[in-house]
């Protein structure tokens, strides 16, 4: 249909929906089945099945499956069915790991599903934007994302970014009213919002009239969300790590064979030995592992009240250096209350807290009655008027819908008894001119019931008393003096120094018929009436936070718009300013270049006064000083600086879908302590990927030397080639997983923030894998030579010793993983999953030594007990001989 030809009231009757009441849960329900979820259709996803035999196209995979048919071929059915049945082992623990990955990532999509505000049952409530159906009523304001194509009904100021749909970088200004033409391109249709686009300015609403694949974006090929499948650096890093272990691989198979052969054994089994020690260089479940690791601490993220919509920022958290934090909300409560009002010279205290319409008002100490004071009243209920936030009561208790400035001086206004009834009776708004970062201000234009008409503006104070010729002084209007502008520069300081946000009030009468239809007409030749300083307590928790964050190597750094002395007052009392440390504000951030910005900052922890522009000059000062940033912002101008960040981090309650979007960090409770704990979770779970990389390919390096090593010494083969499988492919991938898992070491939060250009074996890594592997390939052949040169007619049972002593060397091994020191560091028992791991994998290798059935298939033989207290002697050794050097050197 030509929706854009339509007048309200046929529009409506056609979408069967009301303005006031919206739609029914009866009528959302009907058309939800029968245009299904707002979403657009995914590209075809790999079937279970796929995903199943993808685990099987590894090369080093496909080799061993080419090595099952020459068994098999050559009358060898029981090691071909072995081989088989631990391929399938491993190929069903893969497909499990990646199907949870997925499912992660879907989980992850899911939470940061845009929210819209739409009319349900007579209330705004607020949805996911997939749960809109045709006939739906919703809202939308600067930084919304809108969630369906819709057919404007009313708008104010509305400006739309379009940019994903026409190519035009220019907002398009918008409108309500019914468009002539029936044929109109999509970037002339100024009376519709469509799916996906950006609200840049102002405000509307609008009636759906399209979901899912039935809107402007549906019908545009490949706009689709690919963030569930980006790679983390560290990922790409380990992919080329596994093709270098590929060709060290094949060189060894090779060198093994022909060895082999040259000391006189079968070429089969040489070629079947190669082929196990190349299986068992390359740890094929070290990918699947990463992801798993990434996505489990992706889930405690969010438990923790994070979102990490990119992957990447995982690793980055863990290299931040500096946090750029905004004050309101982040740092405070959020839950701001107007305790002083100055006007004509006097200061009222206004006692109450929160959203409560309750509270008394003092002059010098006494508590006076608000109806008693003219300028006071004028100032609270213009500060009302000038607003677009409402308080409503839900459950007992005083909500906001809006921004809490505004709350405030609704509630402020409230205590006096300017209730929501008592303005909607005497006034009307008949323009608004919405609050714009740049302009740092608002203006409404009122009409009373007395016919009379007004501007009434609220913003910064410095800017209001830029554009006010007079002020209210003595009951009447005065012109504004250099006298009065220094009384309400002091009043300002006054309220400033105690650490309140200062909001100034103004007005000014115009003519009944006088249309004002810009900012300039409106925002000019103001009377200046008073100021309201309000107070967003800081949260509790942040001092700490900070503290340890300054533990970390981690600088906080306060940006806000509020005024320098409050902006200096909250962060002296989050010991977030030190002695020596510098304030700046806007005004003087603008006089200096680039050049001169890098060398101030390092020593600035506040920047007050600041527009979002600034923001991104603050980000890329820090960048080029060397730091990782972590940038915090909710608005739609605070994207671009979210955007250029390292770690961009947006509000999950007050950020827009704008900020979101642009962000790699979302935070569920706007908490600054949130970022504190999401850091401390990056750094865990990169080291736990460190951990098990090191455990894995120490074991690896252990499996191949002990082979390389009894050629070289022209020994029989200590571990027979369906070993050293089982060994690779199931006993190391369950404590790996566990690594995974482990929590924070106690210190994590005491060192310095990881260069981010850090390799994976950098601090001692690349040496530990080297040293351990070597110690555990010696420990194992020497177990086996002892026990072979004991009974050189029983070379199974030195090979079932060789095996064991290897198992159990690499499970007292994972212990030692835990630590970047020493095994005695950790309590053994501080990872519970780890236990059972190793337990299970113990279980395991008991099964296959005494169990019957199984010691033909894995060519082993029943242990004698006293060889045990050789095994396990032989298998601490690698662990405890370093641990005890390194004691020795500490002492």
């Amino acid at each position: 249909m030509n929706w854009h030809e339509l007048n309200q009231t046929d529009l409506l009757k056609t979408m069967n929906t009301s303005i006031g009441d919206g739609l029914s849960e009866k009528d959302v329900q009907k058309r939800l089945e029968k245009h299904g979820p707002n979403e657009l259709q995914e590209g075809k996803k790999a079937s279970a099945l796929i995903i199943f035999l993808a685990q099987f196209k590894d090369f080093m995979v496909l080799i061993l499956l080419a090595a099952t048919i020459i068994s098999a071929f050559l009358g060898e059915y029981i090691d071909a069915v072995a081989i088989v049945a631990i391929v399938l082992i491993n190929g069903v623990l893969g497909f499990y790991q990646e199907r949870r990955a997925e499912k992660s990532l879907q989980a992850l999509k899911e939470l940061s599903t845009p929210h819209v505000y739409a009319r349900r049952n007579n209330e705004w409530v607020k949805i996911p934007s997939k749960h809109l159906v045709p006939g739906d009523i919703v809202k939308f304001s600067s930084g919304d994302r809108i969630g369906a194509d819709i057919r404007l009904l009313e708008t104010k100021s509305l400006e739309i970014e379009e940019s994903a749909l026409t190519g035009e970088s220019i907002p398009a200004v918008k409108h309500a009213s019914p468009l002539s033409s029936s044929h109109v391109s999509l970037g002339d249709l100024t009376n519709m919002a469509f799916m996906g686009t950006l609200v840049t300015r102002g405000s509307g609403v609008g009636v759906v009239i399209g979901t899912g694949m039935n809107t402007a974006m549906g019908q545009i090929a490949g706009m689709l969300d690919a963030a569930g499948n980006m790679e983390t650096p560290l990922q790409r890093r380990l992919e080329q790590l596994g093709k270098i272990l590929i060709v060290a691989a094949l060189f060894l198979t090779v060198l093994v064979v022909v060895l082999g052969v040259v000391q006189g054994h079968e070429l089969y089994h040489m070629f079947l030995a190669g082929v196990s020690l190349a299986v068992a260089a390359i740890p094929e479940g070290l990918p699947a592992i990463v992801t798993v690791a990434l996505s489990l601490g992706v889930q405690r993220m969010i438990k923790q009240k994070s979102i990490v919509r990119k992957l990447p920022a995982v690793e980055t958290l863990g290299c931040a250096s500096i946090i750029c934090s905004d004050k309101t909300g982040t740092m405070t409560q959020n839950k701001m209350t107007v305790t002083h009002v100055w006007a004509e010279g006097k200061t009222w205290n206004i006692s109450g807290t929160g959203y409560e319409p309750s509270g008394d008002f003092t002059l010098n100490g006494e508590i006076v009655h608000a109806d008693k004071h003219p300028s006071l009243q004028k100032v609270l209920l213009y500060g009302a008027l000038c607003n677009t936030s409402t308080i409503v009561e839900k459950d007992g208790e005083m909500r906001l819908d809006g921004d809490p400035t505004e709350g405030a001086l609704l509630t402020a206004a409230r205590k006096a008894g300017f209730t929501e009834q008592f303005i909607e009776a005497g006034f009307h708004v008949i323009e608004e001119f919405p609050f714009d970062s740049e302009r740092k201000m608002m203006s409404v234009v009122v009409e009373t019931n007395q016919k009379e008409r007004y501007v009434i503006a609220k913003g910064a104070p410095d800017v209001l008393m830029n554009r006010s010729s007079h002020i209210m002084h003595g009951g009447r209007t005065a012109s504004f003096s250099a006298t009065h502008r220094q009384e309400a520069e002091a009043a300002i300081q006054g309220l400033a120094r105690q650490a309140l946000r200062t909001i100034a009030i103004a007005y000014k009468k115009v003519g009944l018929t006088e249309k004002i239809t810009s900012v300039k007409q409106a925002e000019t030749d103001l009377t200046f009436i008073g100021l309201e300083g309000m107070i967003d307590p800081p949260r509790p928790e942040v001092r700490r936070a900070i503290k340890e964050c300054r533990d970390a190597g981690i600088k906080t750094v306060m940006i806000t718009g509020d005024h320098v002395e409050t902006a200096k007052a909250i962060a002296k009392d989050l010991s977030l300013l030190p002695k020596q440390g510098q304030v700046l504000d806007g005004k003087a951030l603008d006089q200096m270049n680039d050049k001169e910005l890098e060398q101030t900052a390092e020593n600035v922890y506040v920047f007050a006064r600041v527009s979002p522009e600034h923001k991104l000059r603050i980000v890329k000062a820090y960048q080029k000083n060397g730091h990782v940033v972590a940038m915090t912002g909710d608005g739609v101008n605070d994207a671009p600086a979210i955007k250029q960040a390292d770690i961009g981090i947006s509000m999950g309650i007050t950020g827009t879908d704008v900020a979101k979007e642009a962000s790699s960090l979302i935070l569920l409770d706007d908490n600054f302590a949130t970022i504190k704990s999401a850091i401390k979770e990056g750094r865990n779970i990169y080291e736990n990927i460190r951990k098990f990389v090191r455990y894995l390919l120490a074991s690896n390096v252990g499996e191949i030397l002990v082979m390389l090593f009894a050629m070289l010494l022209a020994l029989p083969l200590p571990l027979v080639p369906i070993q050293i499988l089982w060994v690779n492919l199931v006993t190391d991938g369950l404590p790996a997983m566990a690594l995974g898992m482990d929590k924070p070491e106690g210190d994590v939060m005491k060192r310095k923030p990881r260069n981010v250009k850090e390799g994976i074996f950098a601090r001692g890594l690349g040496w530990k894998v080297i040293s351990r592997g070597f110690l555990i390939g010696l420990a194992t052949l020497l177990a086996f030579i002892f026990v072979y040169h004991r009974d050189p007619n029983n070379l199974q049972y030195a090979q079932t010793v060789a095996f064991s002593t290897l198992v159990l060397a690499q499970l007292i091994h994972v212990f030692d993983c835990r630590s970047e020191r020493s095994i005695f560091e950790r309590n053994p028992f501080g990872n519970l999953y780890l236990i059972g791991a190793v337990l299970s994998s113990l279980l395991l290798m008991l099964v296959v030594i005494y169990y019957p059935p199984l010691q033909p298939i894995f060519k082993t033989v029943a242990v004698a007990p006293i060889d045990w207290l050789l095994i396990i002697g032989m298998s601490a050794l690698p662990t405890f001989l370093l641990a005890g050097s390194l004691l020795t050197r500490k002492k």
